[in-house]
């Protein structure tokens, strides 16, 4: 399993799109074997992470999904408006995003354009006294859309 773009929360829990069609995280804090020193491998702390299966169908046979995440972002300062902490990965197969909420996916479509590839994202707050208004999701849109 391979991992692509990922972002780090206020915790130091590190987050990824996982190439098994699922957000992954890894937190040191769960460690039981030693982090350093000769006897940290490399695979000394399976127990570190976590998986959580992005939406969508699967391919046959298999229990995962067939997403292909491109990026993961972490909404430390609540810019989205469901909490601090929040993952968000580009959900390129289904149009748009989608965030780990409470364990529970979160799809977050973008209507326009149709096919939406997102590349990458952050979020950015103007005012925080302006409500949604004072905030903003900025993504870019990639060109090469799978086929």
């Amino acid at each position: 399993m391979a991992s692509a773009g990922g972002d780090i929360d206020k915790n130091g829990v590190v987050w990824g799109s996982a190439s098994n069609g699922s957000l992954v995280s890894f937190d040191r804090r769960k460690c039981k074997g030693p982090l350093n020193g000769p006897n940290a491998t490399g695979n000394h702390c399976p127990e570190g992470f976590t998986f959580y299966r992005y939406p969508g169908p699967g391919f046959d046979g298999e229990a995962t999904s067939a997403e292909a995440s491109y990026y993961t972002w972490v909404d430390q300062h609540n810019t989205l408006g469901l909490g601090e902490n929040v993952p968000v990965s580009t959900a390129n197969l289904n149009d748009g995003f989608v965030a780990l909420k409470d364990g529970q996916m979160v799809m977050l479509r973008i209507p326009y354009p149709m096919s939406f590839y997102a590349k990458g994202l952050d979020g950015r707050i103007d005012d925080p006294n302006a409500g949604w208004k004072g905030r903003g999701l900025w993504s870019t849109n990639g060109d090469r859309t799978p086929g």
